[in-house]
């Protein structure tokens, strides 16, 4: 194991294949939430990957039954009115995207079990998507009482369409692997057991190709999302003005205490 990845401590980092890296998001006690320092880290790590010579292939996954639950309330209540909090993560969640978007090296996403927010960025954002029949996507957003924010304005429009993109994400109601490999929101949905199987198989073909050809089709493609960034910024931006309202107190409340939030219902924008 290369030292590139050792100061990534709070994921986990293997090489199941030759050219081929995994990183597992490896808090199962907690379905993989993404505390400060995870959220720091997973948006730094692709810099490093782009620029790492010995891999040609990314997977992404999730230890124990879940990929990731996204952000922890420790991550979370830390934000709240607190506007240098705000502005670190809005940065960070801005550069997360753009950093996957960037990095030159084919990323495959192997969604078992739940994905939500940070976690899902990387998730829906590969460049091959897997869920596994047991996943279940869903961007909480609203849900806690913010815009969507992270990944969602940028991409599932472009995956699955207006009319279901503002459906799912308005209303916060989960995706099922098969229904989210119906819809297009993932490149395809296979059996739970052969889940990790495939993610390798589509790695190992793609860290095998002609690697320019892959890279720069990579690049052309995700010139749709980059053109998309104005939108996207606006997102994240509205999303942590959410923040700073008493909404997202009552979103946070309301999961802790499992039930439904009571939001105000008037709202002057």
């Amino acid at each position: 194991m290369s030292d590139r990845y050792a100061k990534y401590d709070k994921l986990k980092f293997d090489y199941p294949a030759e050219r081929v890296l995994r990183i597992t998001f490896d808090r199962p006690d907690t379905f993989n939430s993404v505390d400060a320092e995870t959220h720091t880290q997973m948006t730094d790590m692709w810099i490093d990957i782009d620029r790492d010579p010995d891999i040609n292939a990314v997977i992404v996954t999730g230890a124990g039954k879940a990929f990731s639950a996204g952000g922890d309330f420790s991550l979370i209540e830390s934000m709240i009115g607190n506007s240098h909090e705000i502005m670190k993560t809005w940065k960070e969640a801005k550069n997360l995207v753009y950093n996957i978007i960037n990095c030159n090296k084919p990323i495959i996403s192997a969604i078992n079990g739940p994905a939500a927010g940070a976690g899902l960025v990387v998730g829906i954002l590969a460049d091959v998507s897997i869920a596994g029949k047991k996943a279940k996507i869903v961007d909480g957003h609203p849900r806690l009482g913010v815009a969507a924010g992270d990944v969602a304005a940028i991409i599932w429009p472009l995956l699955c369409g207006m009319a279901k993109a503002k459906y799912y994400l308005m209303t916060c109601k989960p995706v099922s692997g098969e229904e989210a490999d119906r819809i297009g929101l993932v490149s395809m949905c296979v059996e739970d057991e052969v889940l990790q199987q495939t993610a390798l198989d589509i790695a190992t073909e793609l860290a095998n190709g002609s690697q320019s050809a892959i890279r720069w089709t990579k690049y052309s493609l995700n010139n749709w999302l980059r053109q998309a960034g104005p939108i996207f910024d606006a997102s994240t931006a509205l999303e942590m003005l959410g923040f700073m309202s008493e909404d997202v107190k009552e979103g946070v409340l309301s999961h802790r205490e499992k039930r439904a939030p009571n939001f105000r219902k008037d709202c002057p924008i």
